[in-house]
């Protein structure tokens, strides 16, 4: 174990891959994960992974972008100590405002580094509970509701314990969605759906309320992000959780948010928040005022996705876990990382660190840049 590691070379690639089949949103339709791995070497020897999915949409970032702004802050990091994550934040902060998602990847590469030097994994360096289960739920993508209706029913064929549906882009055909996914899926199993900021306040109103009967057990981001302070108004008059998503990046966000009593949920995502080093404040403002959690994610594969499962044993405020995209890759390029079991299960790796690479010959063949 080292007092500090010094930062000796920084590694930062395009990572491009495709999905199984389109995955559409009110925001969009994906058809790739186009995401920015990193590698950070260090003097002493160890080598930390940290990946990001941007989303123009939503944090204003692209692959392009993030591999641009990762060189700034690659040349800014370079001969520091890993070890002091928080002044490696201030840094980045320093460097250029916002982009939180290229920021997320290099939190994740220096917690990898931290915790593989303490020996522990990720999950036991962040305090976290091992005896906690993680189970994702699956997401259908907004459409016709006939074809939302099979995925659903295909979903819990499958054997995932909870549904999660894409909604947002007319709210009266939106009850039609669920009211078929419901036919088709039957009363038991929970239905969690997503507007990504489609609706208007009125609407959002209207519809939460005619979704009522159907057992929903929250809504996330019903209206636009900028309207958080019209987010009490449509909590009070909703018979469904609210989660706030778009609107709660930052600790910052999850205060403004706490003090205007707008929400019942808080849905992490490392790439709103910068990384692990500020969801942490998030949990704990959460702690305090009794919101409960949800992690979720991008588009990003198993490398993430991992930091995500590690992040998410760290407080029992965490309840529901939104880890299915990497499971919409056409190929898988990490070696170890988080396991996918039966029923939505994912099992977290117990080696020192974050406990997920990808090869140097899947490496070779992705667009890089070396800072050393």
């Amino acid at each position: 174990m080292h007092n500090s590691l010094t930062i000796s070379e920084i590694s930062l690639y395009k990572l491009s891959i495709p999905l199984i089949e389109p995955f559409t949103t009110s925001l969009g339709t994906e058809t790739h994960a186009e995401n920015v791995l990193l590698k950070i070497n260090t003097a002493e020897g160890l080598t930390g992974f940290g990946e990001c999915s941007p989303y123009m949409p939503i944090n204003g970032e692209s692959q392009d972008t993030c591999f641009i702004v990762g060189q700034y802050f690659a040349r800014a990091l370079k001969g520091l100590n890993a070890l002091d994550i928080e002044n490696c934040i201030r840094i980045m902060d320093s460097v250029i405002y916002g982009n939180t998602s290229i920021k997320s990847a290099f939190d994740i590469a220096l917690y990898d580094l931290a915790a593989q030097n303490a020996g522990k994994p990720l999950y036991q360096f962040l305090g976290g509970d091992k005896n906690k289960t993680i189970i994702t739920d699956y997401t259908v993508s907004i459409g016709e509701p006939e074809k939302m209706a099979a995925d659903a029913l295909k979903i819990k064929n499958e054997g995932y314990p909870a549904i999660k549906v894409k909604l947002g882009k007319d709210g009266k055909k939106d009850v039609e969605r669920i009211r078929a996914i419901r036919a088709a899926v039957g009363d038991d199993i929970p239905l969690r759906i997503d507007a990504n900021q489609g609706w208007k306040v009125k609407e959002a109103i209207d519809t939460l309320n005619a979704l009522a009967p159907f057992n929903i057990q929250h809504c996330e981001e019903p209206i636009a992000r900028w309207k958080y302070l019209k987010l009490p108004k449509v909590k009070k008059h909703s018979p469904i959780p609210i989660m706030a998503d778009e609107c709660c990046g930052d600790e910052h966000d999850a205060e403004r948010l706490i003090e205007l009593n707008a929400c019942d949920y808080f849905n992490i995502k490392l790439g709103k928040s910068g990384g692990i080093y500020k969801a942490l404040k998030i949990v704990e403002l959460a702690e305090e005022a009794g919101i409960h959690l949800q992690v979720g994610a991008m588009l990003e594969s198993r490398i993430a996705m991992t930091a995500f499962a590690h992040f998410s044993l760290c407080s029992p405020m965490i309840e529901h876990y939104d880890f299915d995209t990497s499971l919409m890759f056409a190929e898988d390029p990490v070696t170890g990382g988080i396991q996918y079991k039966a029923n939505g299960v994912v099992e977290v790796p117990d080696v020192p660190g974050l406990g997920a690479t990808v090869s140097e010959e899947w490496l070779g063949k992705l667009e890089k840049v070396v800072i050393g």
